[in-house]
């Protein structure tokens, strides 16, 4: 069922600024779930579904008003690794989408009475390789072999009615074209987010280029970055604003840095609520979290951006 609010996520980015969730991962191993595996949080869909309710009520109950899914890392392909048929990937996938809505219901029983939304995640082809690649790209496929890999799953989220497609951690330009492509007619908006090192994509191209493509991508409500440092988000939020004439959408991880080989996560956090202020001020409305980042940020960022 899609969202009964009256106002609509576009509209509501019109008239003022939204608040993100943070990281998915995090919430849940902070729960006791263990995510060693390939299909990282995506897992949980079959095995413990509840385990993800809890985690996006967790978030609204901080403040977030969008509640992203745990789609990132379903995909057929990466269920079929794991031997899961294609009708029951469909069906966890639709999962994905109604386990968000009921936590949405929940938080409203339990005396919110903001409207909440809910953002389908659609990650990169490299997350169902679960080799790191996401953060690199360029993985020797066209932009029709991407395309056709995103599809499917994109044409069964859509049809799972969320408020809004969550294009996120492309990592180059090539996998944005086809998910630009992708999205065209399924009557959902969506909203476009790279993952960037410094001032570029993580494949290397300018976020110039990156943005435009989507400057006239009438599917497209909000561009912008996520999943990285912070300190590359300030720059970033501009050059959307700037390029695109659209809101901007920004969620960086912490700061803390992936040590592959050792499965930790190094450094400290350089996320600090006080930085959304500066990105609200330079085009940014929506505005939350990524890898690292837990229900207690999303609640200060909820606060500076009131106190703003």
């Amino acid at each position: 069922m899609a969202s009964d609010n009256a106002l609509t996520l576009a509209a509501a980015l019109s008239s003022g600024t939204v608040v993100l969730d943070g990281g998915m991962s995090n919430q849940l191993e902070a729960a006791g779930h263990d995510l060693s595996d390939a299909l990282w949080s995506a897992r949980l869909l079959a095995d413990r579904p509840e385990a993800i309710v809890e985690a996006h009520l967790a978030y609204y109950e901080a403040g977030a008003d969008v509640a992203i899914t745990s789609s990132y890392q379903a995909t057929f392909d990466g269920f079929a690794r794991r031997g899961i048929p294609r009708e029951r990937a469909a069906e966890l996938l639709r999962l994905s989408v109604g386990a968000a809505r009921e936590a949405a219901r929940r938080a409203h029983a339990g005396g919110v009475a903001r409207p909440l939304w809910v953002a389908a995640s659609v990650g990169p082809y490299g997350a169902m390789l679960a080799d790191g690649s996401e953060y690199r790209g360029r993985y020797g496929l066209s932009v029709a072999e991407l395309e056709r890999f995103h599809l499917p799953r994109l044409e069964v989220l859509a049809a799972a009615a969320p408020d809004v497609l969550a294009l996120e951690t492309v990592p180059d330009t090539d996998e944005a074209r086809a998910l630009l492509r992708g999205v065209r007619g399924l009557g959902v908006p969506a909203w476009l987010s790279y993952s960037v090192a410094g001032d570029r994509t993580r494949a290397g191209q300018s976020l110039e280029e990156a943005f435009a493509l989507a400057a006239e991508a009438d599917e497209v409500i909000a561009v912008g970055v996520n999943c990285c440092a912070p300190e590359d988000a300030d720059a970033a939020v501009a050059t959307a604003s700037r390029v695109t004439g659209k809101p901007v959408v920004v969620y960086p991880n912490s700061g803390e840095t992936w040590d592959a080989a050792a499965r930790a996560w190094t450094g400290g956090s350089t996320f600090a609520a006080a930085r959304v202020v500066g990105w609200e001020r330079a085009g940014a409305r929506l505005i939350g979290g990524c890898c690292r980042v837990g229900p207690d940020a999303i609640t200060g960022i909820t606060e500076a951006l009131r106190a703003a």
